[in-house]
């Protein structure tokens, strides 16, 4: 990335519209309701949405989610989203999602991909592909990710996804609570791990884990700050003030607003760059400007 050229780095993206596939109609009513919980409406190709970072001269973390052992739902291909990254390396890095459940052809793929360059992290979301992070079937997978020192970024709390859905779209939410993350931190050390979102309802679980463990972060995507607890915002402007990430969960919570918002939602003045851009550099490892 060009590190000097961007105002903030987001750390969580979502590749929500293939240019390469056709949406999927199983996904479709999980969409639905993840559009009226948040409230928000179409939802952006990989391309406009990096169009509209480079606008605001943004850097951005994307992924999609690999949920078709839970869900069914075909992904969009990590390749794409490596595609696109391969032509915006300068605001741009891609994160591929494989479900642990796919065992050594998972494994297989994240080694194909790393050792294809452009893949420079992973994304799990236990709730969508239904297993504990701790789970002994993903351990595999992360020992790949660990052996080339890569970031994982795991989903943690409440699920915008299946929420006012018939039992909940078939999602446990059991599967997100931080707590299961603690066990990955201690077993892989050397791997960067990044908790995702304001924990709700285990907040205190998620600023515990990443107090005691170095390797940890916590990113603030998918609620505006104007909503984040007091104790978030409170130890963001303390003894966690290094290991907060600006993520936003754009499409469903714009950049803009996040930022807007989090202008005045109680963080010191001394943070606000901390957490919009330099945590980020450290946390992804992405050294100098370039």
């Amino acid at each position: 990335m060009n590190i000097d050229g961007l105002v903030a780095i987001d750390v969580h993206t979502h590749a929500e519209v293939s240019c390469r596939q056709p949406q999927d109609e199983v996904w479709q009513p999980y969409e639905a309701a993840a559009n009226k919980y948040f409230k928000t409406g179409k939802r952006p190709t990989i391309a406009e949405t990096v169009a509209y970072y480079r606008e605001r001269r943004l850097g951005l973390v994307m992924f999609t989610v690999d949920c078709e052992h839970e869900i069914g739902a075909r992904r969009i291909s990590n390749e794409e989203v490596a595609d696109a990254a391969a032509a915006n390396s300068d605001i741009m890095m891609a994160f591929a999602s494989i479900d642990p459940h796919k065992g050594r052809l998972g494994v297989r793929e994240a080694r194909d991909l790393i050792a294809a360059g452009v893949i420079r992290g992973f994304k799990f979301h236990p709730t969508l592909q239904g297993f504990f992070p701790n789970d002994r079937m993903a351990y595999p997978l992360y020992e790949v990710i660990a052996e080339h020192k890569l970031p994982a970024v795991f989903h943690s709390g409440h699920s915008g996804i299946g929420t006012g859905m018939p039992g909940g779209g078939g999602l446990r939410l059991k599967y997100s609570n931080p707590i299961h993350i603690d066990d990955v931190a201690v077993d892989f050390p050397d791997m960067t791990i990044i908790i995702a979102h304001p924990s709700w309802p285990w907040q205190d679980e998620a600023l515990s884990i990443c107090l005691h463990k170095p390797n940890v972060f916590i990113d603030l995507s998918g609620w505006s700050p104007k909503y984040f607890s007091p104790q978030l915002v409170q130890y963001a402007n303390g003894p966690l003030k290094t290991k907060m990430l600006f993520g936003s969960d754009f499409p469903l919570i714009a950049p803009d607003r996040w930022i807007d918002d989090f202008k005045d939602a109680g963080f010191r003045p001394e943070v606000h760059q901390l957490i919009l851009k330099e945590n980020a550099v450290r946390a992804l490892k992405l050294g100098g400007a370039g």
